[in-house]
């Protein structure tokens, strides 16, 4: 059996991906989407870059895809040799009843002593990532291991070479060890029979091929994974208790939860108030809010300000480029009774300082309007945008006051049954539907890619429609919850069991 350094990754990200990619039917994976393709042409074309700035020579081995032990016999070939750098060498060593496979992007040539003579190799590896997550580390140091057993010599230097930032030296003293640990583990788990339990974790599942196979059977199990709020610490902690389904943690008493590692009285709450709207299928008052109205002890309803113009405000960037492109703002006004969307669109990156202002104006225009937004995004990135075309802080900071984030409101004020507190698991829930059902913002990253590598006008378009309908699914998430509250507030009694 072959443990690669792509199978340690996933590992490390997720043992049940690392299992399946071992045994899974393959005919069950998820075809790639745009957005990892993109993720893939974006590394592959940075690593080009990286390698023509160094303006060094480099050697290859030649072997046919997938034929490890021929990419060995070649890669030892040019190590034998001396060569001074080698390009996406294959390296081979044994590990009990597994082969170790190992094959970073360059193998550079430093003075030293191995088999080979009086030099030794040293691992570097390119990263589109700009700065030097753990994983990458692990399997940097990874590399130093196989390449120790190929030379028969350890190194005291490896390199991480990221985006923006450059060359990182790997603490080797502190990663190996890490690393023997992880990849001990990680053999044991796929060479094991046990496939591991389904765990969702949308951060991580999201690009995984394995995802729509692992959700629906979530799904039909009704996993707690599926809850907001229960990490894979949590749910660690609710098994030793034998709470395992959405009925049991339900019925049991906050407070039996309250003294678990990392719960504590208001996550314990939450927790068990988020499992009884989800097997009710039922908006509840907050968690927050209820314990305020226990005894019906007088308290304020927090109030969503409704005005008689309104700004509901979405936008598309490209992190990786630093660029927004798109600023989508629709207008209510509810005098004329007119919902007026306005996409301001940087068609080229250049133009982005074009539509910034276009975009102060608008909300000048309308200055006593408040301003809706879904999580903090937006305030942030006004404030940078503020600062990167040193914008007048007259013309920044007013603005930003008008800014109401809509999450934070249905956070501390309702209980949902969905999955996740993001506009889009919210607004279906509330009856909004998106006229592109598969459109997301990384999908909005790759149209933008795609019109900028083609003119095709049809990918602005698909671009301009999803962000209008994220401005449209905040302003029906806002209306329902000011409808909810008032509701709240009339209501005679309230939904006491927390």
């Amino acid at each position: 059996m072959f443990i690669t350094a792509d199978l340690l990754l996933n590992y490390q990200r997720c043992s049940r991906r690392a299992f399946l990619d071992r045994y899974g039917d393959a005919e069950q994976k998820d075809p790639p989407n745009d957005y990892l393709l993109k993720l893939i042409q974006d590394s592959a074309e940075n690593r080009r870059q990286v390698l023509a700035t160094e303006d060094q020579e480099h050697r290859q081995p030649t072997y046919k895809s997938g034929d490890w032990q021929k990419g060995a016999e070649e890669t030892l070939k040019l190590m034998r040799a001396g060569v001074e750098r080698i390009y996406q060498p294959i390296l081979l060593a044994e590990e009990g009843n597994v082969t170790l496979v190992a094959n970073p992007d360059l193998l550079v040539k430093r003075p030293g002593q191995s088999i080979f003579g009086d030099w030794i190799y040293v691992p570097t590896e390119i990263k589109l990532s700009k700065r030097p997550k753990q994983e990458y580390q692990i399997i940097v140091a990874y590399f130093v291991k196989v390449l120790a057993a190929v030379q028969g010599a350890w190194v005291e230097e490896a390199w991480l070479i990221l985006k923006e930032r450059g060359a990182f030296a790997v603490d080797l003293w502190e990663i190996i060890p890490r690393m023997e640990t992880i990849l001990t583990s990680c053999i044991e788990a796929v060479t094991g029979e046990e496939e591991p339990e389904v765990f969702i974790s949308r951060s991580r599942c999201s690009l995984c091929h394995w995802f729509s196979h692992c959700y629906a059977i979530a799904k039909s199990d009704n996993h707690l994974s599926l809850l907001p709020g229960v990490t894979q610490s949590r749910y660690a902690q609710l098994q030793a208790l034998n709470i395992t389904t959405l009925e049991a943690l339900a019925e049991i008493p906050a407070n039996q939860l309250e003294p678990l590692p990392g719960f504590g009285s208001e996550t314990a709450r939450k927790l068990v108030r988020q499992a009884r709207a989800t097997l009710q299928n039922v908006a509840l008052l907050g968690e927050s809010l209820a314990a305020h109205t226990v005894g019906k002890r007088p308290f304020v309803m927090p109030t969503i300000p409704t005005a008689a113009i309104e700004l509901y405000f979405d936008i598309e960037a490209e992190p990786s480029l630093n660029l927004v492109y798109l600023h989508g703002v629709l207008v209510v006004d509810r005098l004329q009774q007119t919902e007026t969307f306005h996409p301001l669109l940087a068609e080229k990156p250049e133009e982005e300082a074009i539509v910034w202002q276009k975009l102060l104006d608008l909300m000048w225009a309308y200055p006593n309007a408040p301003i809706f937004h879904f999580c903090p995004y937006e305030v942030q990135t006004m404030e940078r945008l503020g600062k990167v075309f040193e914008t007048p802080d007259e013309l920044v900071k007013p603005l930003l006051t008008r800014f109401i984030d809509l999450h934070d409101y249905v956070t501390q004020t309702v209980t949902l049954p969905v999955e996740s507190y993001a506009l889009k698991h919210i607004a279906r829930w509330v009856g909004f539907d998106w006229r592109d059902s598969t459109a997301n913002g990384a999908q909005s990253i790759y149209w933008y890619a795609q019109w900028l590598a083609t003119g095709d006008r049809s990918y602005l378009d698909s671009i301009v429609m999803y962000n209008e309908d994220d401005c449209r699914a905040t302003y029906q998430v806002k209306e329902w919850l000011v409808e909810f509250l008032e509701a709240a507030t009339l209501a005679d009694d309230f939904d006491y069991a927390v």
